[in-house]
């Protein structure tokens, strides 16, 4: 059966194996663990994350920049699709004006 003693230098915890703890003594042990492996973990992680986001960084880059031929692909698409516009306002407004101002109404259908 366990039983718990006190002392002045607090309290001992004697396991059934006949084991005594002083927890006066493990808690500053564990925190000083606690805080070993922290500082280790920063001082080994951070520059690895310092490289996964240079290395993601540049990747993005890359992903970003189109390559120029593409881009000058791009820009005569464009153009053409541009001039193709133009072409279709001006056979609208020749159409508009063919039909002119009073004749809209002759195209509309007649409501059933």
């Amino acid at each position: 059966m366990n039983v718990t003693h006190t002392q002045m230098s607090g309290a001992i915890y004697q396991g059934g194996d006949g084991m005594q703890l002083d927890w006066n003594f493990i808690a500053p042990m564990v925190v000083s663990v606690a805080l070993f492996l922290t500082v280790g973990g920063v001082l080994v992680l951070r520059p690895i994350s310092g490289r996964l986001g240079a290395l993601l960084e540049q990747m993005a880059k890359e992903r970003k920049a189109l390559p120029s031929d593409e881009v000058s692909r791009l820009r005569e698409e464009v153009e053409t699709l541009r001039s193709r516009m133009e072409l279709l306002e001006e056979r609208q407004d020749f159409t508009e004006g063919l039909l002119g101002p009073g004749s809209s109404e002759a195209v509309e259908r007649p409501q059933e």
